[in-house]
């Protein structure tokens, strides 16, 4: 019986489950969004909370502390500068899950883990006359080419 073992082994020796828990919480911090299996996003989801927590902090032990779990001072960075400040006022819950697929080769159940707030990315939408005068232009232009 399982009683009071808590966490997934994934099927890993102790190093290398840790060493996979660490790798996959760095790539989620630099990314924002990584597609993983729904087991590993359960496990990976706990870490990162911690992290982001670590960041809101903001002192030196806790820097310190982010930087011997996770492997890139330069994620470190972001975490205390940019991802700590857009979740100032949340209490907890920085994460998403949403699934995405089965894999092709066993099956598995896909998901993305995602920050639940991400930077916005000017979006580069045609303004709508444009898009009117481009298809008229082309409908023009096959017009012209059936007559002829």
């Amino acid at each position: 019986m399982r009683h009071k073992k808590k966490g997934r082994q994934l099927g890993r020796q102790t190093k290398h489950r840790w060493a996979l828990f660490r790798s996959l919480v760095t790539s989620l911090l630099e990314h924002e969004r990584i597609e993983t299996t729904e087991a590993k996003a359960k496990e990976v989801r706990g870490f990162t909370d911690r992290m982001i927590t670590l960041g809101k902090e903001g002192g030196l032990p806790a820097r310190r502390r982010a930087l011997s779990f996770l492997r890139s001072k330069a994620v470190v960075a972001k975490l205390f500068s940019d991802v700590a400040s857009r979740f100032r006022e949340r209490p907890g819950g920085y994460t998403r899950i949403i699934r995405t697929r089965r894999r092709i080769g066993d099956a598995a159940e896909m998901v993305a883990i995602e920050l639940v707030t991400r930077p916005e990315k000017p979006k580069a939408v045609p303004s709508t006359d444009v898009a009117v005068a481009e298809k008229k232009d082309t409908t023009e232009k096959t017009s012209a080419q059936a007559e002829s």
